[in-house]
């Protein structure tokens, strides 16, 4: 499905909102990342920098238990 979605956007430049927990799905799907907690947005950013170098102790916490 992840497949056919990529060749989607790549083809009809199409957009996506995507809610996951999978780590893998942001890094493979995503250009720009929100991550909430508790219903508010704790961090917002490009995927590399959210998950290379998050800023909140929560985003942390899940990058962290995602590896």
């Amino acid at each position: 499905v992840l497949k056919l979605l990529q060749r989607l956007q790549r083809e009809r430049g199409l957009s996506y909102l995507l809610i996951t927990h999978d780590v893998d799905v942001i890094r493979a799907m995503a250009h720009e990342v929100l991550v909430m907690k508790d219903g508010h947005v704790v961090e917002a950013g490009s995927v590399e920098q959210v998950l290379q170098a998050p800023r909140e102790t929560y985003t942390r916490t899940l990058v962290a238990a995602a590896a």
